[in-house]
C-alpha cells in the first residue's frame, strides 16, 4: 500500500500524462465530424425523447425496461444488471434535448436503483450505477451520488479474490473450487477507477489494474479474438476452462465479447496510461475490422463465426458498444489507425441511424434500436431491441457530437 499523500501524486501525474498523451495523438478537432450526421444525430435525439416517453408510458410502477418482445414491454427488478441502463440513458437523452421531463423520470428511476449499492452478489455494479449515478453526477453533482458510487464500488471490490486476481463473476454452485470470469467484467471496472480517484484508496485502482491482467492472460487467443467464460480454480487461480455461454460455441468470437473487450481495454488505457492497454485494444480492434466476417456495413453478426453468415442476426447492441469504444481510442491512437477508428464508429452510426435499425416512432416499445441479440444459443432476447444498445447508442452519439466543438 502507498500513503494517500503518494497516491494523489500518482493520480495526478496519472491526468497529466493522459493530456500529454492525447496531444501527442490526435486531437479532437483533427477529426472532422460529417455534417449531415451531426443532423441525423440531433434529430435522432428528438425522436429519442418521444420514445422514451412512449416506455415511460408502459413501465409498471418499480419496474425497470429489458426488451420489447411480441408487443410486451419486458422488465426486471433493479438486481437485473441491465437496470442502470434505463435512467443512464434518460440522463444522455436530458443533455442533449433539454427536456425536463426526462430528467424527472431519470431520478425517480435513481432513487429506485439507490439500494443495489450494497448488493454484493453481482459483478455488474459498474453497468447497473456507474452509467447511472455517474451520468446524474456529472450532470448535477451530488454528495448523495457520490457515497452511492463509493458504497457500489466496495461492493464490487469485496468480489476480488487475490488468489485468482480477478473480480467473480458469476456465482457458482462449486464456489470453493470455481471462480468463474467473463469479459463483460471489464466493463464494470470504471467505477473502481472512479472511486480510487474520489477516496485516494489506491486499492480500488489495483483491483481494476489486476484483473484487467489476469484477463488480458488468459481470455485471449493468439489472433485476439476473445473467450467469453473462464473458469479458474478458486485456490491456485489457474486455467480450468476457457468457454462461451452466449456465443455460438467455444472457439468463436462472440461479438459483444470482442465489443467488451475493444471497450474495457481502452477504457483500462485512460485511467492508466499503460500502453499495454492501448496495444491490446488497437490488436482487438483490428481482428474486428479485419475479419472476413465483418460486415460492409459494420453493423457486425452477432458471432463473428456464426454458421449461418452471411443470414445471421445481426447485433445492433454490439455495434453500439463498438462505436462507443472507437470514438474514445481513436483519441489515443495515431495517424491512420486513429483515422480509421473515427471512420469506423462514424459509419456504424449512419447505419445504426437508418430505418433499417432506428425504429419508427411510437412502436418498439419506445427502444430506439430495434434487432440487438441478447442470448442466442438460449433462444432469449433474439432480434429485439435492448436497453443497453440503446444506452451505448446514445452514448456513441454523444461523444460524436463532442468532436464538433
Amino acid at each position: 500500500m502507498i500513503s494517500s499523500t503518494k497516491f494523489l501524486k500518482v493520480v495526478t501525474v496519472g491526468i497529466m500524462c493522459f493530456v500529454s498523451v492525447a496531444c501527442m495523438g490526435h486531437k479532437k478537432n483533427q477529426f472532422k465530424p460529417d455534417e449531415g450526421l451531426l443532423m441525423a444525430i440531433d434529430r435522432n435525439f428528438t425522436d429519442a425523447a418521444a420514445q422514451y416517453k412512449v416506455m415511460m408510458g408502459l413501465l409498471p410502477d418499480g419496474m425497470f425496461p429489458k426488451t420489447f418482445e411480441e408487443n410486451t414491454l419486458k422488465t426486471s427488478l433493479s438486481k437485473w444488471w441491465c437496470s442502470g441502463f434505463y435512467p443512464g440513458t434518460l440522463l444522455y437523452i436530458y443533455e442533449n434535448t433539454k427536456d425536463k421531463a426526462l430528467l424527472t423520470e431519470a431520478e425517480r428511476a435513481l432513487k429506485m436503483l439507490e439500494k443495489e449499492q450494497y448488493n454484493t452478489n453481482t459483478h455488474d455494479l459498474g453497468f447497473m450505477m456507474f452509467c447511472s449515478f455517474d451520468n446524474a453526477n456529472r450532470l448535477h453533482p451530488r454528495e448523495e451520488y457520490n457515497d452511492i458510487l463509493v458504497n457500489s464500488a466496495k461492493s464490487l471490490a469485496s468480489r476480488y479474490t487475490p488468489n485468482v486476481e480477478c473480480i467473480r463473476s458469476w456465482n457458482s454452485r462449486n464456489e470453493g473450487d470455481d471462480f468463474v470470469v467473463i469479459i463483460d467484467n471489464m466493463m464494470n471496472l470504471e467505477l473502481l477507477f472512479w472511486a480510487a480517484k474520489y477516496t485516494n484508496d489506491r486499492s480500488f485502482y489495483d483491483i481494476a489494474v489486476k484483473h484487467a491482467d489476469k484477463t488480458m492472460k488468459h481470455h485471449f487467443r493468439e489472433d485476439y479474438s476473445t473467450y467469453h467464460v473462464v473458469n479458474y480454480d478458486s485456490k491456485t487461480g489457474g486455467v480450468k476452462v476457457q468457454k462461451t455461454h452466449q456465443g455460438f460455441s467455444d472457439s468463436s468470437a462472440w461479438a459483444r465479447g470482442q465489443a467488451w473487450a475493444l471497450y474495457g481495454y481502452t477504457l483500462m488505457y485512460r485511467e492508466t496510461q499503460d500502453k499495454k492497454y492501448l496495444q491490446q485494444a488497437e490488436h482487438i480492434a483490428e481482428y474486428i475490422l479485419n475479419h472476413p466476417n465483418f460486415p460492409k456495413d459494420k453493423i457486425p453478426y452477432w458471432d463473428f463465426d456464426a454458421p449461418d453468415i452471411p443470414n445471421a442476426y445481426r447485433d445492433a447492441s454490439a455495434a453500439a458498444v463498438m462505436a462507443s469504444a472507437f470514438l474514445e481510442l481513436c483519441k489515443y491512437s495515431h495517424a491512420a489507425s486513429g483515422e480509421k477508428y473515427f471512420r469506423t464508429a462514424e459509419d456504424m452510426l449512419k447505419v445504426l441511424s437508418s430505418d433499417t435499425y432506428r425504429a419508427k416512432p411510437g412502436t418498439n416499445g419506445g427502444f430506439i434500436l430495434e434487432h440487438s441479440v441478447g442470448h442466442l444459443p438460449a433462444k432469449s432476447e433474439v432480434d429485439v431491441p435492448l436497453t443497453y444498445a440503446d444506452y451505448y447508442f446514445v452514448e456513441a452519439m454523444k461523444r460524436y457530437k463532442d468532436f464538433k466543438n
